[in-house]
């Protein structure tokens, strides 16, 4: 309740005046607030301004405040004005409202523009640099560029493929300083089908497939230094090696420069012991090659033509292996966080759901049945009923079931995504909709499967067809592991098990010798009496020889080889290959004339 002048309550304030303040005595405001007087007395008093002020300034001690305005507060006078209290908007003394807080009554300060903030520092001037690094990375560089064969096939690429493996390593568990190492199972798994790749340059002469073993050795190396998963996705995971091998490159410069900028000069004393080595092996290797034959020989073998093209690669390979090393060690030093193995429960409405699955398992059922009725009527029933060849009706339908196979993958792994699976219902509904839909896939798949044999029989076997069908059988690969997934509901392992399947996969066909399958299948059709066509097998690799030799008659064999093995150079010991070493010791006719 209000108080009277006298303080008492219940009684009314007489006109004009203003209730007294708790505190406040009856004749003026109290020492330290807006008005009063400075303690000790002083100037100020009976409304005077203090000396040095004016009344702009602020109201003296019983100075009345017009009617719609406010005093100024302390720090206001001087012109500052970033709220009520201490000139750099603190809270003032006693608790008042700090500037810019709800009922402080000051101004609000915006927050400076996005292009304006500070940016934190680059990973690469926050994340120290282990002193293993640089060595590991370029002991690493130097046995790759001496050992690596760029343009071919052959064993330089597995010692390289070492090399990087052990840099790795060595630098990591060297930069622990007695803690456990990141690597597990997981990675030596990885870094073990990484290894097996690249070893298929050894035993196989056919460029396009190990194209595709170095790709897919990349991407295990990757997983390799990424080990168990990660927030990020499986495609950046996939990549992480060579992006990473780019990020480091700042990371390496700067650890570069440090080391040389020692002050105990390790950096020199390096350079000159080079330099001293490689003046006593450009001095007295050529004088002890020039006095002895043999060791001559062996210094050839050894030793490749020092040409400028040669010392470029040489750099290039360097450069590439050793910023590998160290984007990994990168990656390592300071890896990104691991994902959690609980998955939270989505919710929501499974009509979106259920009612595109349904539709689409009654489609596919259809489908099926229709197959079953021409497994049963046999070819004839097809040709009868479709009025096409039989080469023609498995052309025409085998490009579309592989269509089919890829969105129904995207669909399932879609529901496995975002489909609501909160309830026992939900999760119920999306095994059975989306098991019964990975079923019908695989009869999808196998008949697409059917299709491609036939037609490989009626117009031969060639790269990209069974390439086609080592994909169709992946895709059967990836249902089955759905249906392995849909039994927990756990699919968070299936974006690296489809990896690993699809590395697997090429590994088995790269020991299966793909070229040779080929060159074998259309022998045996030509047995059969079916056309040969000789110059597709003339385009092969060294991988067909063994099975043209033993089978092809004269002279169209001596025709055939000699087209395989003209393309084909000396091979220094880094580039020796299985496949080529035994080409080039099969025996060939005269010269014939070939058409």
């Amino acid at each position: 309740m209000p108080k009277n002048r006298l303080g008492v309550p219940g009684e009314p304030v007489p006109r004009g005046k203003r209730p007294v303040v708790a505190g406040e005595s009856r004749d003026g405001p109290r020492a330290g607030e807006i008005g009063a007087e400075p303690a000790g007395g002083g100037p100020g008093t009976g409304g005077e301004p203090a000396p040095g002020t004016s009344a702009a300034d602020g109201p003296g001690k019983g100075e009345r405040v017009p009617r719609g305005k406010r005093p100024l507060g302390v720090a206001e006078w001087g012109g500052d004005r970033p709220g009520v209290g201490t000139a750099s908007g603190a809270p003032m003394a006693g608790g008042g409202p700090a500037a810019g807080a709800p009922g402080a009554g000051g101004v609000a300060v915006a927050a400076p523009p996005v292009l304006l903030r500070h940016l934190p520092p680059p990973k690469s001037a926050v994340v120290p640099m282990p002193p293993a690094v640089l060595p590991a990375a370029g002991l690493a560089g130097t046995a790759a560029a001496l050992v690596l064969p760029v343009d071919r096939p052959g064993i330089g690429w597995l010692l390289s493929g070492l090399a990087v493996a052990a840099g790795v390593v060595v630098a990591d568990r060297r930069s622990r300083d007695g803690e456990p190492s990141a690597f597990t199972w997981r990675n030596a798994a990885w870094t073990g089908l990484a290894l097996a790749l690249l070893a298929m340059g050894t035993v196989r002469a056919s460029g396009w497939l190990f194209a595709l073993c170095v790709l897919a050795a990349v991407v295990a190396g990757s997983l390799a230094v990424v080990g168990a998963r990660t927030v990020n996705s499986v495609l950046h995971d996939m990549f992480a090696l060579p992006v990473q091998a780019l990020l480091a490159l700042p990371w390496v410069g700067r650890g570069v420069g440090r080391f040389a900028a020692r002050r105990d000069g390790v950096a020199r004393r390096i350079a000159l012991a080079v330099l001293a080595a490689a003046a006593l092996v450009g001095v007295f290797v050529p004088l002890l090659a020039s006095a002895d034959a043999a060791f001559a020989a062996v210094v050839d073998a050894l030793v490749p033509d020092l040409s400028v093209a040669t010392l470029v690669r040489w750099c290039a390979v360097f450069a590439v292996v050793m910023a590998v090393v160290a984007g990994a060690c990168y990656f390592l030093a300071a890896p990104p966080r691991r994902a959690s193995g609980d998955r939270p429960h989505r919710t929501g409405y499974g009509l979106e759901w259920t009612v595109p699955l349904v539709v689409l398992i009654l489609v596919f059922g259809v489908f099926v049945g229709v197959r079953l009725v021409v497994l049963f009527g046999g070819t004839e029933y097809v040709l009868r009923t479709s009025n096409l060849t039989s080469a023609e009706y498995a052309r025409g339908g085998f490009w579309q079931l592989c269509a089919v196979t890829v969105l129904t993958l995207a669909i399932v792994a879609a529901a496995l995504r975002w489909a609501p699976d909160a309830t026992k219902a939900d999760r119920l509904r999306q095994r059975v909709l989306l098991g019964t839909l990975s079923a019908l896939s695989l009869v999808l798949v196998g008949s697409a499967l059917s299709r491609m044999w036939t037609y490989q029989e009626a117009y031969g076997f060639t790269v990209l067809r069974l390439l086609v069908e080592v994909c169709e059988l992946w895709f059967g690969g990836l249902f089955v592991l759905v249906l392995a997934a849909l039994v927990r509901l756990r699919p968070a392992w299936l974006p690296r098990a489809a990896v690993a399947t699809a590395a697997g996969a090429l590994l088995v066909l790269a020991v299966l010798d793909p070229e040779r399958l080929i060159a074998d299948a259309n022998l045996d059709r030509a047995a059969a009496g079916k056309p040969l066509d000789h110059r597709y097998l003339a385009g092969f690799s060294a991988d067909v020889v063994p099975a043209v030799s033993a089978r092809l008659p004269e002279p169209l064999r001596t025709c055939v080889l000699r087209q395989v093995l003209a393309a084909g150079t000396a091979d220094g010991w880094p580039a020796w290959n299985l496949s080529r070493s035994t080409a080039r010791d099969v025996p060939l006719a005269p010269a014939a004339a070939c058409g």
